[in-house]
């Protein structure tokens, strides 16, 4: 098997995980089959968990299946060989650093969890973080990081001591709100505090970073996956990755070096990425969390099992209807998506049974998810004076979630970088579970110990548990 060589122009990518491959990477190989190559991908990861994974794909020279379904349940196959170099992974990441240094690269874009930006509730730096500490610790003295910004940090530096390589776009796919900016302003304030003040100079100079916001459901590859994809296409493809048919990406054209044609595979490219950010991070990132915490509770595995649940629809339609339609379609600004049609879109996703998505991937992360998806829709219905029952359901399930986990009673290993593992422990241990919950400032900002959220959240407690109950009995 062999795949051409890098084309004229680069996009370095940092996280090679199925999200990447089946988003980003298929709209790069829809471009080259449209017949524009100029274009092609190197990955990499920042950390050796992976280390399987980035071998496999060297094996294969990059190579892919991307297995798509449809609701209707129209499973296709596209093999992709658009990232046509794969970095082994390397504590000094110097490959990594060469590459976002070669002056080929135009765009070093990544995939970062919520929690893997580091930032505290004032939307700065959490220096107190053990892994960042150490990234800044690595960069003072010259050398690459595991975190995002000691990556990008040290691909910068070797970009602007390098005569040739000019000016390169960062760019965030992932689901952190306003991410583009946010990310600049984290790695402006981690290369000042690693005291590189020439560096922070250069990268006002010589980069952007654009919002954007992606969308398509990338469920963990299923072990019958590989031999699915050897039976439709005849491949034994030992690195598939499945996803709904559904994909959408949204990019502010802010662009410092060139950029593929992405608007002729489909890619919205626009000024503002912000309206089409809230209503997927709060209709869809929140109700997917909404509905595999509910599941979890009454003992479901998948997600498409709590979307067939009525009670369970029911509180993620809520939610949204009562609460988040209106915040986003504000008096004199209204969303220019059809907010209705794209909640009954994706509760029409969430319900789709070839996914097999579980509820164990999309509950995690709820120490990030309530503050970056839920608190936004709270906190702006409370400055209007209005009712927050319907998104108050949200953090009542993840409470009944967090004392299953602190029990020891959760069916699945929870993962949540964003916890405070004794402070999370301390909310359940608490007299009052629910004041301790919604007093938390990490979790709620300004709005934490508001009475009107503690007591919102107190009522759907009350219909949660009934709801347990009754699917119990």
């Amino acid at each position: 098997m062999s795949v051409p060589a890098l084309s004229e122009f680069v996009i370095l990518h940092l996280g090679l995980g199925s999200f990447h491959r089946a988003h980003q990477a298929v709209y790069l190989q829809q471009l080259i089959e449209a017949g524009d190559a100029r274009w092609s991908l190197s990955g990499a990861n920042l950390r050796p968990d992976m280390a399987d994974l980035l071998d496999t794909l060297r094996a294969q020279d990059g190579c892919y299946t991307v297995e798509t379904v449809s609701p209707a349940g129209d499973y296709r196959y596209q093999r992709i060989d658009a990232i046509r170099e794969v970095l082994p992974w390397e504590p000094s990441l110097a490959a990594v650093v060469a590459r976002g240094a070669d002056p080929r690269t135009r765009i070093v874009s990544f995939t970062v969890t919520e929690a893997g930006y580091y930032l505290d509730p004032q939307d700065r730096l959490d220096t107190s973080a053990a892994e960042l500490a150490e990234d800044l610790a690595r960069a003072r003295r010259g050398e690459a990081g595991q975190t995002i910004y000691g990556a990008v940090c040290a691909i910068l530096r070797a970009r602007s001591a390098s005569p040739d390589a000019g000016a390169v776009t960062l760019l965030n796919c992932d689901n952190l709100r306003h991410n583009g900016e946010r990310f600049r302003r984290g790695l402006l304030e981690f290369i000042e505090q690693a005291g590189l003040p020439a560096l922070a100079a250069w990268v006002r100079e010589n980069t952007t970073c654009p919002n954007a916001m992606v969308d398509r459901i990338t469920p963990r590859p299923p072990p019958e996956l590989r031999q699915r994809v050897r039976e439709a296409t005849g491949w034994d493809d030992a690195a598939p990755v499945t996803a709904e048919r559904f994909t959408q990406w949204v990019i502010e054209d802010d662009f410092i070096h060139g950029r593929p044609d992405w608007a002729r595979v489909g890619v919205e490219l626009v000024n503002s990425v912000a309206p089409y950010e809230e209503a997927k991070i709060r209709i869809l990132n929140a109700g997917h969390s909404c509905i595999a915490w509910a599941g979890t509770l009454v003992g479901l595995q998948y997600i498409h099992e709590g979307t067939h649940t009525p009670a369970i629809r029911q509180m993620a339609f809520d939610y949204v209807t009562e609460d988040v339609i209106p915040c986003l379609n504000a008096p004199g600004h209204p969303s220019p998506v059809d907010l209705p049609a794209y909640r009954d879109v994706v509760l029409e996703r969430f319900g789709n049974p070839a996914i097999r998505d579980t509820n164990q991937r999309v509950a995690m992360d709820g120490f990030s998810k309530i503050p970056g998806f839920i608190a936004p829709t709270v906190r702006e219905r409370l400055a209007r004076g209005e009712g927050i029952a319907g998104v108050a359901v949200l953090p009542a399930l993840f409470l009944f979630f967090l004392r299953r986990w602190h029990a020891g009673t959760l069916p699945y290993v929870y993962q949540d970088q964003g916890m405070d593992e004794a402070g999370a422990h301390a909310i359940c241990d608490a007299h009052d579970p629910v004041e301790a919950l919604c007093s938390d400032a990490g979790l709620w900002g300004d709005i934490a110990g508001d009475l009107r959220l503690i007591e919102a959240v107190r009522a759907a407690s009350a219909r949660v548990r009934a709801f347990i109950e009754e699917r119990s009995s």
